[in-house]
């Protein structure tokens, strides 16, 4: 049964989870099942957790004009945590623009390297679940990042083949693809859903990744439903648990950025739109629309279920 079909079977108002598709066998993930976070819980909209076999790398920017990958990396570690797959990501880099652009200054593009790392890390100990994952500066820790990324390439295989969450320029893709041997590249599967990205490398185009016969998984532009006006994030802003007003302030940080003026008034979490399209499904009935709403039903079921008080 597809993941559309499990929608459609199950009570409307509920978050559930697949058994069948998330669950990849280790005692970690058997564990993991019991957790609160993968638990149904009444919800707004129907939900069904129903992630593919394999694993993720994500690879962002927001080294670029662009700042939305601040908002972005929040959401999409945030989402992975309230959904119980952090385990599945072994990958995670950002600054993943090799060559500053004139349409950004030298300082301005350093902040963005610092701000990145802050998203990363400091998300990643409020929301816990990545104690063993490290977030590399890929362009200030380049031969690391591409030999990590390399690393998971080479560790796929038709059970557990790699999900790229392409939120950035190719590039760093492109390299490790190279690193990696050959006969990986059919278990690996890349994951766009804006041009802006697949047309932006300074060493690699779209076309070349497709050239490695890696899959291309393309879904339709996130911009439109997760680049919203700033006061459809004000449930988060007006919070009162820590974890979602962080949440929010990188969102707000990159909406008051000077960089670019076409934030200005927006709250953008565009490339979180690839992480829950795999966490429900992805190519099996994953949702290629997913809304503020549905990020808003994750989180805040999540954190009502685990308090901070009951953290580590």
């Amino acid at each position: 049964m597809n993941a559309e079909a499990q929608n459609s079977v199950r009570d409307d108002g509920h978050i559930g989870i697949n058994p069948n598709n998330a669950i990849n066998g280790s005692s970690k993930d058997r564990d993991r099942a019991e957790e609160k976070s993968l638990q149904s819980i009444n919800t707004k909209t129907s939900i069904v957790i129903s992630p593919p076999l394999g694993r993720m790398a994500i690879v962002a920017d927001g080294n670029s004009p662009d700042p939305d990958d601040l908002g972005g990396t929040a959401v999409s570690l945030a989402l992975l945590r309230a959904t119980g797959l952090t385990d599945r990501l072994v990958h995670y880099s950002h600054s993943c623009d090799l060559v500053r652009g004139s349409r950004i200054s030298e300082r301005a593009e350093r902040e963005r390297h610092y701000l990145m790392q802050v998203a990363c890390d400091v998300t990643a100990r409020k929301w816990g679940g990545y104690d063993s994952l490290v977030f590399f500066d890929a362009l200030w820790q380049q031969g690391e990042t591409v030999n990590d990324l390399a690393k998971a390439i080479n560790e796929s295989s038709a059970e557990n083949p790699l999900w790229i969450i392409e939120a950035g320029e190719p590039d760093i893709i492109g390299l490790a693809l190279e690193a990696a041997a050959s006969d990986k590249h059919q278990f690996v599967k890349v994951i766009t859903h804006h041009p802006a990205n697949d047309n932006a490398g300074d060493f690699y185009t779209w076309k070349q990744l497709l050239d490695f016969e890696v899959e291309e998984v393309r879904i339709p532009d996130q911009n439109t439903n997760l680049k919203v006006d700033l006061a459809q994030w004000d449930w988060a802003k007006n919070h009162a648990d820590p974890r979602i007003q962080w949440v929010w302030m990188l969102g707000k940080i990159a909406e008051v950025d000077d960089v670019v003026k076409f934030q200005k008034g927006k709250w953008d979490c565009s490339d979180a739109g690839m992480v829950l399209y795999w966490a429900t499904g992805a190519t099996d009935g994953g949702m290629k629309s997913g809304t503020v709403e549905d990020v808003k039903s994750i989180l805040l079921n999540y954190v009502e279920a685990n308090p901070i008080s009951t953290q580590n």
